[in-house]
């Protein structure tokens, strides 16, 4: 007989969800990556969950509305869940704009496993951050349902940590997330 499977024999350190929720350009996908970096480099094992990549991917078909943003967090959470329950430190970059999305995903993946980041900075900056130009296309209306023009975002009211992309740099962010996590 086959011995049950434990996940603590593969990787020497805990699973862990960090989700960072934030309007498009306020600096997630970049915390993630820089925060991922950092996370290697200190010999974890570490992933990247980020909107953009699964709406290509797991999340393809679905749109933007209400039902459909519920659906595309509630895919994330549980692909996020399964990295967390083989020990891996998960990074998620989702705009995840409502309390009740962020919720769905705390309790699929757990309280004890997720620690949510809100990554603060204005919508006026994001604007100006907008690489794809989804902002402008929105503010024209030939992006509908876009977060924080004709779709609200909530600003989270229990978040963890705070962080602010608009009056701090990269890399304080950066140590800030590293700091509070404190991994090691």
């Amino acid at each position: 007989m086959i011995e049950k499977y434990k996940h603590d024999s593969i990787l020497s350190q805990k699973g862990l969800a960090i989700w960072f929720t934030g309007l498009s350009g306020a600096g997630k996908s970049t915390l993630a990556v820089g925060f991922e970096g950092i996370l290697k480099s200190k010999g974890y094992t570490t992933k990247i969950l980020d909107g953009d990549v699964l709406r290509n991917g797991i999340n393809a078909g679905l749109g933007f509305s209400q039902s459909d943003r519920i659906e595309n967090i509630r895919r994330a959470a549980e692909v996020a869940k399964l990295f967390v329950e083989s020990n891996i430190i998960t990074i998620c970059s989702f705009i995840t704009p409502t309390e009740e999305m962020r919720n769905i995903a705390k309790t699929i993946i757990g309280k004890d496993n997720f620690i949510e980041i809100f990554i603060d900075c204005s919508i006026e900056l994001c604007e100006k951050r907008d690489v794809k130009g989804l902002y402008k296309k929105a503010r024209a209306g030939t992006v509908e349902n876009f977060t924080g023009i004709s779709s609200s975002f909530e600003t989270p009211k229990n978040s963890d940590l705070i962080i602010n992309t608009e009056s701090n740099s990269i890399d304080h962010c950066l140590k800030s997330i590293l700091e509070f996590i404190n991994l090691d």
